[in-house]
C-alpha cells in the first residue's frame, strides 16, 4: 500500500459471509479501511451514502447484482471497481469490463493476489502513468495529467481511469506500434490482466475519440497504435 496519512476505505460486497469476512481481513491487514455490505441493496445505499475509493464487488448478488450496480455507479462516478465471480466465462469477464470494472477476479482465489490487484488500481488510479503536470495536446485532443482531465474541441470527454491511462499512453508513444503484454505492462502494470481486457478497454476508446482527428489502429499480428485519422 502506498504511504498515505488516511487509509483508503474500500467496499466489499458478496452474500457469501466467509468470502466477503476473508477479504475484510486480508485488505485491513494491508492497512485498508474495510466496509462490507451483504447484498446489492445495501451495497448501493452505501455506496451513495458515503464515500470510497474502490469497491470489490461479487456479480451475483441478492437484490441488485454487480453488473446492475456498476451500470448505476457510472452514471455519477469513475470510482474504481474490481468484480468477483464464480463465473469465468469470457462473456462475463468482457460485459463487466465494458461497464467500466477495472478488473475481474473469478472464485476461488488468491487472497493476496486480490490484495496485488486492489493495490495496483488503487495506485493507478490515484497517481496515473505520466510525471505530474505534463499537458498533452494532439489533434483535437487534449489532456492534463496531472488533473486527470481530457477534453475534445474544448468538450470534457468522461473516461475511467483505466481508459484515461490508456490514452495517455498512447498520445505517449503516437505513430509507434504498442503490442498487447506492452500495453499490460505500461497500463495495468501487472501480468495478472488476460489480453482480452486491452481489446475491451480500447473499443470503448475508440468510440470516444470520435471528433479528435485520431484513431486507435490495428496492425494485424502486432497491436495498436495511435494515428491521425485521414479524412474519408
Amino acid at each position: 500500500m502506498n504511504e498515505r496519512e488516511d487509509p483508503a476505505r474500500i467496499l466489499v460486497a458478496d452474500d457469501d459471509r466467509n468470502i466477503a469476512d476473508l477479504v475484510r481481513m486480508y485488505l485491513a491487514k494491508a492497512g485498508y479501511e474495510v466496509t462490507v455490505a451483504r447484498d446489492g441493496d445495501e451495497t448501493q445505499k452505501l455506496l451513495k451514502e458515503q464515500t470510497f475509493e474502490l469497491a470489490v464487488l461479487d456479480i451475483m448478488m441478492p437484490g441488485p447484482d454487480g453488473l446492475q450496480i456498476i451500470r448505476n455507479l457510472r452514471k455519477r462516478s469513475e470510482m474504481p471497481v474490481i468484480f468477483l465471480s464464480a463465473r469465468s466465462s469470457d462473456i462475463d469477464k468482457v460485459a463487466g469490463l465494458q461497464l467500466g470494472a477495472d478488473d475481474y477476479v473469478t472464485k476461488p482465489f488468491n487472497p493476496t493476489e486480490l490484495v496485488a490487484r486492489v493495490q495496483s488500481v488503487l495506485r493507478r488510479s490515484r497517481a496515473g502513468t505520466e510525471p505530474a503536470g505534463e499537458q498533452i495536446q494532439v489533434g483535437e485532443l487534449w489532456m492534463d495529467v496531472r488533473n486527470r482531465q481530457a477534453s475534445i474541441k474544448g468538450e470534457p470527454v468522461a473516461l475511467t481511469p483505466k481508459e484515461f491511462d490508456l490514452l495517455a499512453t498512447f498520445l505517449r508513444f503516437a505513430n509507434i506500434t504498442l503490442d498487447r503484454e506492452k500495453l499490460l505492462d505500461l497500463v495495468w502494470g501487472t501480468a495478472f490482466y488476460s489480453m482480452r481486457t486491452v481489446d475491451v478497454h480500447i473499443v470503448r476508446l475508440r468510440s470516444k475519440l470520435e471528433g479528435s482527428g485520431l484513431k486507435i489502429e490495428t496492425v494485424w499480428g502486432s497491436g495498436y497504435r495511435l494515428v491521425e485519422a485521414v479524412p474519408a
